[in-house]
């Protein structure tokens, strides 16, 4: 995600719908705050080729523009770029899904759901016990929330990405693909930020994986969302988003309360939307924003589970489609919202809350 607000901490979310974000990686150590170890199978490189000269020219004011912002010597700047090799694939995983899939809310539900990947975040919950409670202690996030995003992104670290990041962000920053809205300006920032990353953290750039955007590590977090929002919750003085479960689960929580999550307030609601289309309408136009009272939702003709009745605050109707099915109904708090601003996404938000409610029943 970019610095601040503008753009989710997910890779994925920024250019990817809701159907295609998907991720697993190889599970953590097995002692309370213990560092993850690194995945035990080898992680193939994608082909990459040299950039051509149009690109590697804009290397050098690149590099300049860098190296006198952040009073970096330009030469080291110039050394890390001359790594990066252009990969085409990256080039393509970025467009957009082709036009006509129908979203599918039970089917996408049924990727994240399922017994496996349940069995991984309880056996990843009573692994990083110690770091959930205190990240919920600090930040006020509970462990489900945090164990499920991490099991929707990663699967617990069974997939981190197999591109290098510094390929990967070159590759967007400097040959953006047309067809789409032009992000190269968000690479480029992206690039600068990981740059930065790896001086601060001693860091090869051209050692780290991740996706096809550039994310890393357990929660696939951008770059740039690594510097800001991420936390050296072990004390070992790294950010390591990669080999450090205990700063992954920080960085999550930290995130989250940064764009509003709110102690011990549900997510979301079951909820009945309103018969009449021109209510339902009216409800679904702030999209999902919560702007409606639960009184206000009675007098649209929406009928919300006893549980929400004393819900104080907003809430948005948050709809899912189900293919040719009727749509899926929910009512969305502001933590709903926070959860989105992960990646904007609704069904993946929803996604997050289902496998959050399957791993407290589980326990």
């Amino acid at each position: 995600m970019a610095v601040g607000s503008a753009t989710p901490a997910c890779a994925a979310a920024a250019f990817a719908d809701a159907s295609a974000v998907a991720t697993a990686r190889t599970p953590p150590g097995n002692e309370v705050g213990r560092r993850t170890a690194r995945p035990r199978h080898a992680v193939r490189h994608p082909d990459g080729t040299p950039f051509a000269r149009p690109q590697r020219a804009a290397f050098g004011a690149f590099a300049a523009e860098l190296a006198a912002r952040e009073a970096l010597p330009v030469d080291w700047v110039l050394a890390q770029l001359g790594k990066a090799q252009h990969v085409a694939a990256v080039r393509r995983l970025v467009m957009p899904p082709p036009p006509g899939q129908p979203k599918n809310w039970q089917a996408y539900r049924e990727r994240f759901v399922e017994r496996g990947r349940i069995d991984a975040g309880l056996a990843f919950w009573r692994e990083n016990a110690h770091w959930l409670e205190r990240a919920e202690a600090e930040y006020g996030v509970p462990p489900q929330i945090v164990v499920a995003i991490i099991g929707v992104e990663t699967y617990y670290g069974r997939l981190v990405g197999r591109f290098r990041v510094l390929d990967a962000l070159a590759t967007l920053a400097f040959d953006f693909p047309p067809g789409r809205s032009d992000r190269s300006a968000f690479f480029r920032g992206e690039l600068e930020a990981f740059l930065l990353w790896c001086r601060s953290e001693g860091v090869d750039a051209a050692e780290p994986r991740g996706s096809y955007a550039g994310a890393i590590g357990l929660p696939q977090f951008m770059p740039s969302s690594t510097r800001q929002y991420g936390v050296d919750f072990d004390g070992d003085g790294h950010v390591d988003l990669r080999g450090s479960a205990a700063d992954a689960i920080g960085s999550v929580a930290r995130y989250l309360a940064h764009f509003g999550w709110q102690r011990g307030l549900p997510a979301a609601y079951e909820v009945e939307p309103p018969d009449l289309p021109a209510e339902r309408a009216s409800l679904l136009a702030s999209d999902i924003v919560p702007r409606f009272s639960v009184a206000e939702f009675a007098a649209h003709g929406a009928r919300l589970a006893a549980s929400a009745q004393a819900h104080e605050g907003p809430l948005a109707l948050v709809e899912l489609d189900n293919g040719g099915a009727a749509p899926s109904y929910y009512a969305g708090s502001t933590n709903f919202y926070a959860i989105t601003r992960y990646n904007w996404s609704s069904y993946y938000a929803m996604a997050v809350i289902a496998l959050a409610q399957a791993l407290e029943r589980a326990r």
